[in-house]
């Protein structure tokens, strides 16, 4: 059987426990339960609010949703073409490389990587007549990679 003075111990932990849980600076068994409730209500505004940040950056319309880091760097023979992505992406080569052949890229060399992730390097000698620089190849590839995002969403 318990006796009195252990269930106020107990109940004196609990308390204590609760005021520094709460970081209340309140001395009396009241006052701690009315920040401990004060305190419970902080944290729901806080979960709510998180919340609706979660359900707006979900539903925020990302102009490029798949992570993916594109550098083209102009070199001697024309440019150095890099682009990777953590996830795997089956069919973004073949978009990549039309908009190589649209603008006139003739690829030289190339090294790509499709398992785990998607790697890209590849070095394109402009053959076309008129000349690019890399902003027009670097905003080809994005656009390439946009075109290959929407379809696969639409396919989904």
């Amino acid at each position: 059987m318990v006796s009195r003075e252990q269930k106020r111990a107990a109940l004196y932990e609990k308390l204590q426990l609760l005021r520094s849980v709460t970081n209340s600076h309140a001395l009396n068994k009241t006052s701690i339960i009315v920040d401990a409730s004060k305190y419970i209500e902080e944290l729901k505004q806080k979960v709510e609010s998180l919340n609706q940040d979660i359900a707006t950056a979900q539903n925020s319309s990302d102009p490029n949703p798949l992570p993916v880091q594109v550098t083209v760097q102009t070199v001697e023979k024309g440019f150095l073409i890099n682009v990777f992505s953590e996830k795997s992406c089956p069919g973004l080569l073949v978009s990549i490389l039309e908009a190589f052949e649209e603008l006139g890229l003739n690829v030289l060399d190339a090294r790509v990587s499709c398992s785990d992730n998607f790697s890209l390097e590849a070095i394109g000698e402009n053959e076309g007549q008129g000349s690019i620089d890399a902003q027009v190849v670097k905003q080809s590839v994005l656009q390439a990679i946009k075109n290959w995002s929407e379809d696969n969403e639409q396919v989904q």
